[in-house]
């Protein structure tokens, strides 16, 4: 390449002005993205189905569709979740798995299961849910004038279809209020005066308004079509509906009840900076890019809003992609900085403008050439892949520094400019090559990791890979070509001032250094030795008390709480208590908080896929997102600290809980609402919840764990009705027709009477049900008045049933063939690491659990030890790679040995670097190690290649050691220096994902600088240990090899090396 590179170097020229061309318009085509694709194979199945409870939505269906999904083959878990009127099963598949024919198997299994649920029941939703699938902003309605039904429906018919149009995006109904509902609300009064049964009303409106078809007739040379009032046309119409007969009386639907335009039974509200409010949740696709996405909505914003009245604002808010978009700026600024701040480094080094100008033109275009390989290769603008290009800027320069640094020595041995170019381009091909795949082999582990480790690790070792490929290439043609055209004519020879008294401040440098290694090795055993045991003792040291995390933590600004009222309280006292929350919060936040979201009680049965952006458990429950002002700064831990303090003092009778905010811990949380979850299952629950509750107890007692509590909701009042058959028997009664009486008292007849209505306008159908106003039915009294026959005043339902008020489950969660509760808890000032040590440790004081209990630790602390695992596999491929390619160059596994003798070095240095400023091992410092270990081997590379060529001159393995270290001194700290310059912005962390990225360039620096010190003073030692006995022998077994070897030998040993001349002292 060299030979054809000089040949023709206008072509060349051609070449990379085209790459850099193409690569532009390939980086305004890139999608941009917060995170890579992690393509988590999870499918989830929705059933709602008002009115059930809990135990009843588990037995009903998800047990059965369980038992159906077993005959799918790869599927890892089956869990699910019920609360009332509402079950979500999720399945899990391996990693690998066809989601495609996984879907389609899920579909068939759940239309088997299908045959076997209640009369009423809806077919199921299934959801083909990825991880990167999270919300990136809500999309709010608000209106001083209209009611909330009016624009949750204006949400539905006229805005959501529009989503569709929007790539990338997904149309989730809108959350906030119920359905719209033609609503028959029943009078109890006017009910039991003229003894008419709910039920009874029920099938008058399923004789009076049926969806029938009418047809064709044919007249004459005509054809009509024929339509039918079998609906009613209006809303008002309905109040015509006969009910019964009573003599000569007929009683009509207007005559027992109120005829509404409303909404479904209420389940919920939606509050936008503390009023009710609606907004639909702005999902994208797993494969699309957050900041386009973001960018067409907003686009289409004012097409929406000429949609609505103009009473209706439509704003988006928590807007993720301005981090998206911050965080690229911030992270390409750091990659620009770091590329001045190198090229500075070997100006300072070279003292040539012109040579810095040149190696400074490499790293762009290495960069920009690597973004095209990106697009190419289906990846994405993420934090993951720019931190491996910021990265890749500080190694980069390792491949033009070395060549052009070469190039000066060759010109300073008097060569003419072009010899000394070709001569020296082409010493450093193979060793420059060897360099390359070394650091490309450490990322050889992430194409057989598997998970989030594999997901956020193989973006960032192709972002690598791509960038120091173009970069070699480039230093074997385009800088040899720049370097004849820019390099003056360099005829100066040194060697007189090279061999005589150091003149210059480097010689001067070189000297001390060639010194001190010479004393060194005089005792070289024990220099290894010392060496050995106290950097492998201070590795393993720094691992074992640097803290632990899944990824750094970060100030986003934003918290996520969930709040919890004693079971079973009311709808309206846990909005009133959010609105109490958020008074404390501002407080807490001293004045600054800037915008508010939140869901109080369920998802309605209506919306049921809504349950996998919001879940809640009850009416008691509620979920509130609060944005802080920017300029607000203060750390997030301390004011969730004020805030619990202020709420405990003020609010003693709420629970708070924490959950995952930015979009980044949304990502890595997996789903758990905390990072410490502790599952324990079992048979019974009593047992579950006995041994679950002692957990609690010895958690709440850590002091670094704040929020512990139980998830589930596990007494929830309940009033058991229990029917007399015998006396339904004799009163000429069935169960059904009670049943039917109840529900549309405490319920709606929504699920039990399909009956619908056609908006003629909007072209809509929407459900009639009927039921008794939830401000009716208040006490058990009522509830006991119920008629159960059609025309008499008795039996009420107090004659048929007993009443008692219980407590039981208000969520049932299961896997496999066990029920659990989940044990969550948040950390405070303390790494997911040791908490979860803490939590593995309260687990085993409690002792062996009782028969059939079984505990597992999941949540984020799961993910951590899966994570790491997985990475000190990787670490440990990656240096078993580095070894064999080394050997296989070498032909020698004691070189191999000695380059890797600077791996140590390079742990230890990252821990150390890590520990002193305050950084977690995460999934970026641990990345940064791993690059740190092919990093490192460059500089042992370039000392040692060139140490075992002098071995052969020298017949000394000690002098050759020296006097190669002493030649490649100025190189190895050049390019040293550079890097760590290139790193410094990304390690000080300044941006908006500064926090993000900063540890990986932290570790990336520890580890260069202890790997540097390691190959200049120890890599020498360990060579003439390992080398001093080893014989002149070419590992050929040719014999025309041998020969050659000594001929060799012999014109060798009759005069010293032009090079060695020039490091004597």
């Amino acid at each position: 390449m060299l030979n054809l590179s000089l040949k023709r170097p206008i072509a060349v020229l051609v070449f990379v002005t085209g790459l850099v061309v193409f690569s532009i318009m390939s980086a305004t085509k890139i999608p941009v993205d917060i995170f890579p694709k992690l393509n988590s194979p999870v499918i989830y199945v929705i059933e709602p189905y008002g009115g059930m409870s809990p135990a009843q939505m588990e037995g009903f269906f998800a047990t059965r569709m369980q038992d159906q999904f077993l005959y799918i083959g790869g599927i890892k878990e089956i869990s699910s979740r019920s609360v009332q009127g509402l079950t979500i099963v999720k399945l899990s598949f391996y990693e690998g798995s066809d989601m495609a024919q996984a879907a389609a198997e899920v579909a068939i299994q759940v239309n088997r299961a299908m045959k076997f649920f209640p009369p009423g029941a809806l077919p199921p939703q299934v959801v083909r849910y990825d991880a990167s699938s999270v919300p990136i902003g809500d999309l709010v309605f608000s209106s001083k004038t209209r009611p909330l039904k009016e624009i949750h429906e204006l949400a539905v018919t006229r805005i959501r279809p529009l989503f569709s149009t929007v790539p990338g995006l997904t149309a989730p109904p809108p959350i906030g209020t119920n359905a719209r509902t033609i609503v028959i609300n029943l009078d109890p009064q006017k009910v039991r005066a003229l003894n008419i049964s709910p039920d009874e009303v029920v099938e008058a409106l399923a004789s009076n308004n049926a969806m029938t078809p009418s047809g064709n007739i044919r007249v004459d040379n005509t054809t009509y079509i024929t339509t039918l009032n079998s609906l009613e046309e209006q809303v008002a119409d309905f109040d015509q509906i006969p009910v019964s007969t009573q003599g000569r009386r007929t009683v009509l639907l207007k005559d027992i009840a109120n005829v509404a335009d409303g909404s479904d039974v209420t389940a919920g509200y939606a509050l936008v900076n503390g009023s009710r409010s609606s907004y639909i949740p702005v999902v994208k696709t797993a494969d699309a890019s957050t900041w386009d996405v973001v960018t067409a909505l907003k686009a289409k914003l004012p097409e929406m809003r000429s949609l609505l009245p103009d009473d209706i604002q439509v704003n988006y808010e928590f807007d993720q992609s301005v981090f998206v978009i911050n965080s690229v700026k911030s992270l390409l600024f750091e990659g620009g900085l770091g590329a001045l701040l190198t090229g500075l480094m070997v100006l300072l080094f070279l003292g040539d403008w012109r040579s810095s100008l040149i190696v400074i033109i490499t790293i762009p275009v290495s960069v920009i050439a690597a973004v095209l390989c990106l697009n190419l290769a289906g990846q994405t603008i993420n934090i993951m892949t720019l931190s491996g290009l910021a990265l890749a800027i500080g190694v980069l320069v390792d491949q033009a520094t070395v060549t052009i640094e070469n190039i000066h020595q060759h010109l300073e041995m008097g060569k003419p400019k072009r010899l000394a170019i070709y001569d020296a381009c082409r010493e450093v091909a193979l060793p420059l090559l060897l360099i390359l795949l070394c650091i490309i082999a450490v990322f050889a582990p992430s194409f057989i990791m598997s998970g989030v480790p594999r997901a956020m690790f193989l973006p960032l070792s192709l972002s690598i890979g791509f960038a120091m490929t173009v970069s070699y290439l480039l230093a074997q043609s385009l800088v040899p070509i720049l370097a004849n055209w820019m390099l003056k004519e360099h005829h100066e020879q040194t060697h007189e001032r090279d061999t005589a008294k150091p003149s210059t401040f480097f010689d001067k440098v070189r000297a001390g250094f060639i010194s001190q290694n010479r004393r060194l090795l005089t005792f070289n055993k024990l220099v290894v030795a010392i060496y050995a045991v106290l950097i492998i003792g201070l590795a393993a040291w720094g691992f074992s008390v640097i803290g632990k995390d899944m990824l750094p933590q970060i100030n986003s600004g934003q918290m996520v709480i969930r709040m919890k009222t004693p079971d079973g309280t009311r709808l309206e006292r846990t909005e009133e208590q959010v609105a109490n929350l958020l008074e404390q919060v501002d407080q807490a936040a001293d004045g600054h908080l800037a915008v508010s979201s939140a869901y109080v009680g369920v998802v309605p049965t209506n919306y049921a896929t809504s349950n996998l952006y919001v879940s809640t458990s009850g009416p008691n429950d509620a979920v509130i997102k609060v944005g802080l002002d920017p300029e607000y700064k203060t750390n997030i831990q301390d004011l969730k600290e004020r805030i619990r303090d202020l709420v405990g003092e003020k609010m003693p009778e709420i629970t708070l809980s924490f959950e995952p905010a930015d979009l980044t811990e949304k990502l890595m949380s997996g789903g758990a609402f905390t990072p410490i979850e502790v599952q324990v299952a079992g048979r019974n629950m009593r047992e579950i919840e006995g041994y679950a509750s002692r957990l609690v107890e010895k958690l709440s007692d850590d002091e670094h764990l704040r929020d512990v509590r139980i998830v589930q909701p596990l007494k929830f009042p309940v009033i058991n009705i229990k029917l007399d058959r015998q006396k339904l028997a004799v009163m000429g009664l069935s169960l059904q027709a009670a049943a039917r009486s109840i529900t549309a008292s405490t319920s709606s007849s929504r699920y039990t009477e399909k009956n619908q209505w056609l908006d003629q306008n909007s072209a809509y159908t929407y459900q009639v049900q009927v039921q008794i106003p939830e401000f009716a039915m208040r006490n058990l009294a009522q509830l006991q008045e119920v008629p159960l026959v059609a025309g008499q005043a008795r039996p009420v339902l107090a004659d048929v049933a007993t009443f008692s008020v219980d407590t039981l489950p208000g969520e049932y969660s299961r896997t496999g063939p066990r029920r659990f509760v989940t044990v969550s808890a948040n950390m405070h000032h303390q790494d997911l690491g040791t908490a979860t040590r803490s939590v593995e440790n309260a687990i085993a004081s409690l002792g062996q659990p009782p028969k059939g209990i079984a505990t597992q630790v999941k949540g984020m602390s799961s993910l951590l030890t899966e994570t790491l695992g997985s990475l000190q596999t990787g670490l440990g491929i990656a240096i078993l790679v580095i070894f064999l390619l080394l050997a296989a160059n070498y032909q020698s596994f004691k070189l191999s040995f000695v380059i890797l003798s600077t791996i140590p070095a390079v742990i230890a240095g990252s821990i150390g670097a890590l520990l002193l400023t305050g950084s977690t091992l995460n999934l970026q410092s641990y990345m940064g190690i791993i690059m740190s270990t092919g990093i490192s081997v460059a500089n042992a590379i370039l000392i040692v290649t060139n140490a075992e060529r002098l071995r052969w001159e020298y017949r000394d393995a000690g002098k050759a050691a020296l006097d190669s270290a002493g030649l490649r001194l100025r190189p190895v700290l050049m390019t040293s220096f550079a890097m760590v310059a290139g790193m410094v912005p990304m390690a000080l962390g300044t941006g908006e994902a500064g926090e993000q990225v900063a540890p990986l360039g932290r570790a990336v620096i520890g580890g260069l600088v202890a790997s540097t010190l390691a190959a200049l003073y120890i890599v020498p030692q360990v060579y003439a240990l390992l080398q001093k006995k080893t014989p002149l022998q070419d590992p050929s077994l040719l014999p025309d090899h041998e020969v050659a070897l000594n001929v060799a030998i012999s014109a060798n040993g009759s005069h010293k090396s032009e090079q060695s001349l020039r490091n004597e002292n």
